[in-house]
């Protein structure tokens, strides 16, 4: 009998996850929305930081209409904290204060099933004012570079003061999501990491030497990319045999791994460790701010910790605040650390790590850090 019950079991699981029955390991929290200004035929979207919430995509996960002016959706969570946003299905379209400035991210803190209500009352408009800010320097564009197992995608290219005169060549940064680094009209939530701006000002102060900056953009697919796995693989590939070759093609560069540098947030900082850890003849240094080391599914740090060969003659900038995301990111940044140091990596020589209690887990807090990262890497 236990033979035929099995497959009748098997299909009530699946229906079960299939219909959104909560699983012994998470949490009923139902999010709702009153929001006046709109009409009953509106959509409302909620985005946020875990694959449940759309990993940031701003049109993935549909409230439902559900009462006048009320929408809804009830969501089965297995973290403890999550960031969120609300938006009309694009970030030209979120969630505003009564000043017309995009609301912060909300945090939640998970304690049990719950229901969460907003009150939100105003909202972008592709009509709004334009974000202020820009870039500063020359940029140019690569548009739609793409793989057979990738999406394609925009690269922008920041020149550093004195490029168009002469015939100096000059290190490289690549940096990830690349739509973030330098213009806040391209940014996700209207907030670059102002990197033109620092190493523009450090460049010209004499503080670094002067660099190329690639912003890589990211894509729908971003969790999957820059993290170990399939798709990962296939991204760091695209970086050495197709953005690289490309960029040293087409501008004045210094090519080898001791002036080829990569950066990035979060998941990209974990990316931009991976692509020096693995390619460490093309990469000799890399940026890593509030990396996803080891988190839920991710564990980089066994990669790591079980290399027996010689070491690399890399270096590397690691850092994180304190709030929310950042703490829970915290632990595999500290197991990384002591693995570094078994491998014989020395703190401030071959790694700098930086802890900022206060800050968060966005562009504005790295923007922040950038001027210690550059200094460490690019210093002269």
């Amino acid at each position: 009998m236990k033979l035929f019950l099995l497959p009748f079991l098997l299909m009530l699981t699946f229906c079960q996850i299939a219909l959104g029955h909560q699983q012994p390991d998470s949490t009923r929290v139902t999010f709702r929305v009153h929001a006046p200004t709109l009409p009953d035929s509106q959509r409302i979207y909620l985005s946020g930081g875990t694959s449940a919430l759309g990993n940031w995509q701003p049109d993935k996960v549909a409230l439902q209409y559900v009462d006048v002016q009320v929408w809804e959706k009830t969501l089965y969570l297995k973290e403890k904290s999550v960031q969120y946003k609300f938006t009309l299905g694009s970030w030209d379209t979120e969630a505003t204060d009564d000043q017309g400035k995009p609301l912060p991210n909300f945090n939640l803190q998970i304690k049990g099933d719950t229901t969460v209500q907003h009150e939100l009352h105003h909202w972008l408009a592709k009509t709004s004012k334009p974000i202020e800010g820009g870039i500063t320097g020359t940029v140019t564009y690569h548009h739609n570079l793409s793989t057979d197992s990738l999406k394609p995608r925009d690269l922008i290219v920041w020149l550093p003061p004195g490029y168009a005169k002469g015939n100096k060549r000059y290190p490289v940064l690549y940096m990830h999501d690349g739509q973030n680094v330098f213009d806040p009209a391209t940014s996700s939530f209207g907030v670059d990491w102002r990197i033109d701006e620092t190493a523009d000002s450090l460049i010209r102060s004499k503080q670094i030497k002067p660099a190329i900056i690639v912003g890589i953009y990211n894509t729908s697919d971003r969790m999957e990319e820059y993290v170990p796995g399939p798709k990962g693989n296939a991204y760091m590939d695209f970086v050495v045999n197709t953005v690289k070759p490309l960029i040293d093609q087409t501008y004045r560069t210094k090519s080898g791994s001791k002036h080829t540098l990569t950066g990035g947030s979060s998941a990209g900082g974990i990316m931009a460790f991976m692509l020096a850890w693995e390619h460490p003849d093309v990469f000799s240094k890399a940026i890593c701010m509030s990396p996803a080391f080891k988190i839920m599914h991710i564990d980089y740090v066994k990669e790591v910790q079980t290399y027996t060969g010689k070491k690399k003659k890399l270096k590397f900038y690691i850092d994180n605040g304190g709030v929310d995301l950042e703490a829970r990111l915290q632990p595999g940044i500290d197991e990384m650390l002591q693995v570094l140091k078994a491998q014989g990596y020395r703190e401030g020589k071959d790694y700098l790590w930086v802890l900022d209690e206060k800050a968060q887990h966005n562009e504005a807090a790295w923007a922040m850090r950038m001027p210690k990262a550059l200094r460490f890497l690019l210093g002269k």
